[in-house]
């Protein structure tokens, strides 16, 4: 397997205005960008921006890159270090997968502490009817395992919580 080449700052910056939106909208603007970094005190226009995006500026300086990645909610290093570029764009699209389905980071927060993320975020597309072979597959090793079909159903001394 050949290496792959590095992928550029341009590449990383506009991966993260394509990703990273409120749901029901699309991207944010560079004016959007640039205004939210300028209210929490730093100092870059939607032009510099736009420069950083086409690679009109070839050495950007870090606190630009701060900010940028402040705003988008990745760590400086998203620029720079493939591997955490790698770690974060993964976490990226399972957050934008979450975001069209329709949950809020309140939703995701209470899916992490339950340890069930990576099954919820396999159904994620699935059609209704796919859904349901999957709820039938997890009561059947709910039941396998003492439990309930649902979080809320019969605990393993077999008492019932039918609120």
């Amino acid at each position: 397997m050949g290496m792959q080449p590095p992928i550029s700052l341009i590449q990383r910056l506009n991966h993260l205005f394509e990703t990273v939106h409120p749901r029901g909208r699309g991207p944010f603007s560079n004016e959007e960008v640039a205004r939210a970094i300028r209210d929490q005190g730093g100092d870059i226009s939607k032009q510099y921006i736009a420069y950083l995006r086409k690679g009109e500026r070839g050495n950007p300086r870090l606190h630009h890159l701060e900010a940028l990645a402040k705003f988008f909610g990745v760590s400086v290093s998203y620029f720079f270090d493939d591997e955490s570029a790698a770690h974060t764009d993964k976490r990226l699209e399972e957050l934008a997968a979450w975001r069209d389905a329709g949950l809020t980071q309140q939703d995701l927060q209470s899916l992490e502490r339950a340890g069930v993320t990576g099954v919820a975020m396999r159904a994620v597309g699935l059609s209704a009817k796919g859904l349901e072979f999957a709820k039938a597959i997890l009561d059947q090793l709910r039941e396998m395992e003492g439990l309930g079909p649902e979080r809320g159903g019969s605990t393993r001394n077999g008492s019932a919580d039918d609120t």
